[in-house]
């Protein structure tokens, strides 16, 4: 082989290993690739066009909650196949596949932490756990959390990634759209602010149950958030639908959510609007303490 042509051939490129991981992410908008690092200090935000990636649930943690101050709650639920449900495989398989994948039972995790040291309970649902869909154990765990909420007087924070209700649990799952928004009353008869945050996509049964019902509803940046696809939409109603329909800067100007957030400002945002709202929550309190001491005088 002449020398020329030994020095032309290609090197194989090394394989990243647990030893040696991935350095780049190519942001899925504009196709910057991003150092990892320094994406991790964005919080997981494009610094050339601002586009918000995806994160599962324990870098949603790690993104909103003061280092080392989350308690896991949940984790002792798990999902069972009580239909024996086989579709192009059996639910069972594919329940085990997402287990192994995402190191947790389901597509939900909550627990207990501060925010620019305010307490708060948080719920983050897992997209990367089969589309984040809303199964028996999703709409359990999310139950629990509010209910821990209220007993322990803390603000719930839910922050929603999901397809919708998942299908190989049938009318079990549908169930959970009434359960979780009745569970998230024992806050409301407390006086305590649940705040909503919507991540791309939020859809289907999440929506329209306990995704909408916050006392203040805000979305990320660029989010997908609607009922039904935007393509199942327009084949129903056979019309055109208008330029970023269901997205959360359109869904804002029409009332849908509170406000749009930049992930980077979340932080500052729920610790100044939560400690507002739990202001006025004692006020109110007290008023109502002081109302009904005047009445008895009476």
């Amino acid at each position: 082989m002449a020398l020329d042509r030994f020095f032309r051939r290609r090197r194989p490129q090394p394989q990243a290993t647990p030893d040696m991981p991935d350095l780049w992410t190519q942001c899925p908008q504009c196709k910057e690739s991003l150092y990892n690092r320094d994406l991790l200090a964005e919080a997981f935000v494009c610094s050339k066009c601002g586009f918000h990636l995806r994160l599962n649930a324990s870098q949603r943690v790690d993104v909103l909650l003061d280092e080392g101050s989350f308690r896991q709650l949940s984790g002792r639920v798990q999902p069972q196949d009580r239909l024996n449900f086989v579709d192009t495989e059996a639910y069972a398989e594919r329940l085990s596949r997402a287990q192994k994948k995402a190191g947790r039972p389901d597509a939900i995790l909550t627990g207990t932490g501060t925010i620019l040291e305010l307490p708060v309970t948080l719920a983050v649902m897992d997209f990367a756990f089969s589309g984040g869909s809303m199964g028996s154990v999703v709409g359990e765990e999310i139950a629990r959390a509010a209910e821990h909420a209220a007993q322990a007087g803390l603000p719930l924070i839910i922050v929603t990634a999901s397809g919708g209700a998942r299908m190989q649990e049938s009318a079990l799952s549908l169930m959970q759209m009434a359960k979780t928004t009745v569970a998230l009353e024992c806050l409301t008869e407390k006086g305590l602010p649940y705040v909503s945050i919507l991540s791309d996509p939020t859809t289907g049964g999440v929506t329209a149950s306990f995704a909408t019902v916050a006392d203040v509803i805000v979305a990320e940046p660029g989010a997908l958030i609607g009922f039904a696809g935007p393509r199942v939409i327009q084949q129903t109603i056979r019309q055109n639908l208008p330029e970023g329909f269901q997205r959360a800067e359109f869904l804002l100007s029409h009332g849908m959510v509170d406000d749009v957030v930049d992930r980077r400002k979340q932080r500052a945002y729920l610790n100044t609007l939560l400690g507002v709202l739990l202001r006025r929550s004692a006020q109110a309190a007290t008023g109502a303490e002081a109302a009904g001491a005047a009445g008895e005088q009476a």
